[in-house]
């Protein structure tokens, strides 16, 4: 019994080595440096987190639509696009490289305070395992509204060549007592609009060590 015993904990230990190793090898890496970078295209403003090199952030205009390419993680945002009631956003991202691992890339809604010590925002992402996530930022502190990534088939993930695309959505209009977040046209989550600050700039966040081409955004109001 005690051999069967010490056999079927070897056996569980083999099973979730993988799963530990995937979530132990995040972040491992650090941010990449970017020939080139540093500017930005006109009206256009980045914020890295923390103490990420803004030297290192590329985004430049490439028709159609923007391409980044980062060392370490930011959000792009314009002063022009402030939500001041319902809204809808979009935009197609297309992760053009693998990542060393899976790193998120999305919209924001919220945003107040952007260039300042006290940037508040919630942020919606998705990753190419085919997960999603909702979090807030509050200053340098985050908290999760989903818990933690979330898979979910409408999401695609990448092929061969590391490259997926998706389009993202976050619908404060169409009913304007709800938040829905869609990835592809389908619905993954659904808040209540009391629980979001929903005025605010609305933009882009992509993680860090990615390069991804961004298509079609836009606010309507």
């Amino acid at each position: 019994m005690r051999t069967a015993s010490i056999a079927a904990c070897v056996m569980i230990a083999l099973i979730n080595a993988p799963i530990a190793s995937a979530q132990s090898s995040d972040r491992q890496d650090s941010d990449q440096t970017i020939a080139g970078g540093g500017s930005l295209p006109a009206g256009w403003s980045a914020r890295p987190d923390g103490t990420g090199d803004a030297k290192s952030i590329k985004f430049t205009t490439m028709e159609p639509g923007f391409h980044v390419t980062l060392g370490p993680a930011a959000i792009f945002y314009r002063a022009t696009d402030m939500a001041k009631g319902p809204f809808h956003t979009l935009a197609k991202f297309t992760q053009t490289k693998k990542p060393k691992h899976p790193e998120g890339y999305g919209l924001f809604m919220g945003g107040q305070d952007l260039a300042g010590p006290n940037q508040s925002y919630t942020y919606f992402l998705v990753r190419d395992d085919g997960a999603y996530l909702i979090k807030r930022r509050d200053g340098e502190k985050t908290s999760e509204i989903t818990k933690g990534w979330t898979a979910n088939s409408a999401v695609k993930k990448s092929g061969a060549d590391g490259t997926a695309a998706n389009l993202l959505e976050i619908d404060a209009k169409r009913n304007p007592s709800k938040v829905d977040f869609k990835v592809n046209g389908k619905t993954v989550h659904t808040m209540n609009a009391s629980e979001l600050s929903t005025k605010g700039i609305v933009g882009l966040r992509v993680n860090h060590n990615l390069d991804v081409h961004i298509e079609e955004f836009a606010v309507h109001q």
